[in-house]
């Protein structure tokens, strides 16, 4: 097995590589005056396992000819299987038409991976299950709801606790939570979007009052729509409102915008390198997704059940 790093999260892949006890593959990505991207792998990996470590966060172009160049650089040096290892997965918010003339994003980043070369995906909570469907080649969806279940269980033991969902859509994923916790109660925020990047609550669905609410969603990109939803929730009667979020893009003012919300701590995980303002900012934490996925690429080199992680 090898383990490959792109430059999008070195920190984590470092994490990952010490719960596997292995060492990251010498490679280097470089630029040329012009930005073109250059990958050069400098030890053999004929006939290896390769796991190409990438997300396709900010800048998501760039992080993502990365992940493919190196993906070709392995192919063309004869790698057994290569396994491209998305701790978060860029453009997956673009996973179907909302108007017309409008494009499938997430569609074409799929085939521009596969195509690559990559034999396998491994993700981390997908922003649409159906997404899984858009790869020609298996695809793993890691989910990071147990690492949150632990840290709520130890933080929030023995409050009256309520597991909300940001919007309709994140239902499941909020349900999937709140079943970890011991069958939490479940609510949902009912809200309306005028335009892309802003969003107006509409009302709560489910009785919060004196409830110490935690707010779960996969994305939190502008903060606008949490930040409201947390707003309405303390209106409602809250006890108060925490978030867990799986992928802290916090693009923008996002930070500041969380800083001064009714929060009272944003969660996130380092499924994308956090920024120094997220670092700095005392209502925003990080938890580390490395044992989850570490532990998947065990199980996939070893070809043992990777579904089992979540029994």
């Amino acid at each position: 097995m090898k383990l490959m790093a792109g430059n999008s999260n070195l920190p984590l892949a470092r994490a990952i590589a010490a719960y596997l006890e292995a060492e990251l593959t010498d490679a280097s990505v470089r630029r040329f005056a012009d930005e073109e991207i250059f990958v050069e792998i400098h030890e053999n990996v004929r006939g290896e396992d390769v796991f190409i470590i990438q997300s396709t966060s900010y800048p998501a172009n760039d992080n993502l000819m990365e992940l493919l160049i190196a993906i070709d650089a392995c192919r063309r040096a004869s790698a057994k299987r290569i396994t491209a290892v998305l701790p978060y997965f860029g453009y997956a918010r673009q996973d179907r038409k909302p108007g017309p003339r409008t494009p499938i994003s997430a569609k074409l980043v799929a085939n521009l991976i596969t195509e690559a070369g990559a034999n396998r995906v491994l993700s981390v909570d997908l922003h649409a299950g159906q997404i899984q469907g858009f790869f020609d080649i298996p695809t793993d969806n890691l989910y990071a709801a147990p690492t949150m279940a632990v840290d709520i269980k130890d933080r929030y033991e023995g409050k009256d606790l309520m597991v909300v969902s940001p919007d309709v859509g994140g239902v499941v994923r909020a349900r999937a939570l709140a079943k970890r916790l011991d069958n939490a109660p479940l609510a949902i925020v009912d809200k309306r979007r005028e335009r892309p990047g802003e969003s107006e609550v509409m009302n709560i669905i489910g009785d919060v009052r004196g409830r110490c609410c935690i707010l779960a969603d996969d994305i939190v990109d502008s903060g606008g729509t949490l930040c409201n939803a947390a707003q309405a929730l303390m209106d409602a009667g809250a006890k108060s409102v925490a978030a867990y979020i799986t992928h802290g893009v916090l693009s923008g003012s996002a930070v500041a915008r969380v800083d001064k919300s009714a929060l009272t701590e944003l969660v996130i995980t380092d499924s994308i390198l956090p920024t120094d303002a997220t670092i700095d900012s005392s209502r925003i934490r990080v938890l580390s997704v490395a044992p989850l996925i570490g532990e998947a690429v065990r199980r996939i080199a070893d070809e043992s059940s990777v579904s089992s992680l979540f029994d």
